[in-house]
């Protein structure tokens, strides 16, 4: 299938169903993105046109999955931004070490594990290092729509190429174990620290529980304004009182500015529950 086999009239039709199935809004002119991620999906079901994949996935939810799959961005890093990290460790991690016995966590759209590894290993060099607040238990909790990103940040292997986007190499001799070819794999005393859980945001929040800290960065900008206030409201309902939540550097919440407060912290912002 080429952009020019594909009609405006069978793009708009999957793009309303990844809507619907996911959340995540393609915007005009994504043909070009849709052919190229769908392509081997379609090659591997023998299906030659975007209507028979659709199709398809109505008839085999596995397919839908996969689709899906193909059509989520798992652009990440380590440590990324830097500052929420920063915050977090330095800010709020002792404030809610003194009010309760355990810390709750959610990486909210933790792709391939980056954004939850990262906070791990920030936990143990505070351990390593005996901080005021290192004894206290930390639950990780990392989502993600994508049940093959889920599985590969499960077993936490990754290629060297990754590995150098954020990740020094002092932390990377000290949490990480060479295994085959290039790749590199996060020791069993991190992995351990996150349980991963593949979560659609269309679903309830209501059956994670209750958290001190949510991690909710670089996705609400694949979704609608709609949606996104959505989602930024059934966070609210599952953050404890005074709980946090971080967004991506160019994501704003506005649109639930009386739900939280934000806090400059010079640098980086992180938004309170009021």
């Amino acid at each position: 299938m080429t952009e020019q086999q594909l009609s405006n009239q069978d793009y708009l039709d999957f793009c309303r169903k990844l809507e619907k199935l996911s959340g995540i809004v393609l915007g005009e002119s994504k043909e070009y993105l849709v052919i190229s991620r769908l392509r081997q999906l379609m090659q591997l079901n023998s299906v030659e046109s975007l209507p028979e994949l659709m199709s398809l996935m109505d008839r085999d939810t596995s397919v839908q999955q996969e689709a899906i799959n193909a059509m989520t961005t798992n652009e990440t890093l380590w440590f990324r931004d830097d500052h929420p990290f920063k915050i977090f460790n330095e800010q709020l991690l002792p404030k809610f070490a003194e009010s309760s016995s355990a810390v709750r966590i959610w990486s909210a759209a933790s792709s391939t594990g980056q954004e939850p590894y990262s906070l791990a290993i920030q936990i143990a060099e505070a351990k390593r290092k005996n901080e005021p607040h290192s004894d206290v238990r930390i639950e990780i909790l990392a989502t993600d729509l994508s049940t093959e990103v889920i599985e590969t940040a499960k077993i936490g292997i990754y290629p060297m190429l990754a590995l150098k986007r954020g990740m020094s190499d002092e932390l990377l001799n000290r949490y990480f174990e060479p295994v085959e070819g290039e790749k590199w794999q996060i020791k069993e005393e991190i992995r351990k620290m996150v349980t991963f859980k593949q979560l659609n945001l269309q679903e309830s929040f209501a059956g994670l529980g209750k958290f001190d800290v949510v991690f909710c960065r670089n996705v609400l900008i694949y979704f609608s304004q709609e949606f996104k206030k959505d989602i930024l409201t059934r966070i609210h309902e599952v953050l404890k009182d005074d709980g946090a939540l971080f967004v991506g550097a160019s994501e704003s919440i506005s649109q639930v500015g009386e739900l939280y407060q934000m806090e400059h912290c010079s640098p980086g912002i992180v938004y309170l529950k009021k």
